[in-house]
């Protein structure tokens, strides 16, 4: 290894672990494309997000104490979701508040980024030598925009990638409707929301609906599907990692 290499933890979360791993593998190569040492270690399972949003603050604790000892002294953290970075960064805080944890959350939360984030505000990278032959448009993800204050940096991203024509998505900054248990216990409602999405990527006439959460994606994903469209819904680090054809998805 290069002395003075700059190295980075990789978080892939659960969800991609378990359902989207080329997302991950995705997210890699592009953080050693520019050089970066990757480690995934292999006990890093879960932030603790689910069982917090939950309201099981006792089996959110346990589990992302377990996070907080297995990123102890890794260096910077990157993770593909703006969602589990954002319970990392401002969520750890009110769990692990007044516990013996509390400096090592905040200690964490410093050192904690998503993906575009890390590419473009820590690394200056705005090119990664992206190429699609076809119209993209992205939606912000919720957690993303609102806690971490994400959106320019995934644009610059995609204003990199070659061939590509990037519209602008009507309602870009409204949810999905998808929320984790929301979509399950308020159904109709995330349904509602969902339909008024689905219409306004497809007024863009998109190939490709670009967004930085595995959770959005399989929402719209869904419901895209459900409608028998052709635009597909794929995670950025895809996209700019050279794993979607606008006509194979």
């Amino acid at each position: 290894m290069t002395v003075g290499r700059r190295q980075v933890t990789f978080f892939a979360t659960c969800i991609v672990d378990q359902l989207y791993p080329t997302v991950g593998l995705a997210a890699a190569s592009l953080l050693e494309q520019q050089g970066v040492a990757v480690d995934v270690p292999d006990d890093l399972l879960c932030c603790g997000q689910m069982a917090f949003n939950a309201g099981f603050r006792d089996d959110a604790y346990a589990v992302a104490g377990r996070t907080l000892e297995v990123l102890r002294g890794r260096g910077d953290v990157v993770l593909p979701s703006g969602s589990c970075a954002a319970m990392i960064r401002h969520l750890y805080h009110e769990l692990f508040a007044h516990t013996p944890f509390a400096a090592a959350a905040d200690e964490l939360a410093h050192r904690t980024y998503e993906l575009s984030e890390y590419l473009v505000d820590v690394l200056g990278v705005t090119d990664v030598g992206a190429r699609f032959q076809g119209r993209l448009t992205y939606h912000d993800a919720c957690h993303g925009l609102r806690f971490l204050g994400l959106g320019n940096q995934a644009r610059t991203l995609l204003s990199g990638v070659e061939g590509a024509e990037v519209v602008p998505l009507p309602g870009c900054d409204q949810c999905c409707g998808f929320g984790g248990l929301f979509a399950v216990k308020q159904a109709n409602i995330s349904t509602a929301m969902l339909e008024h999405k689905l219409a306004a990527i497809e007024s863009t006439l998109a190939d490709v609906l670009v967004t930085g959460d595995v959770s959005c994606m399989t929402q719209i994903a869904g419901g895209l599907s459900r409608r028998q469209s052709t635009i597909r819904a794929r995670h950025l680090a895809e996209v700019l990692a050279n794993m979607v054809d606008a006509r194979q998805g």
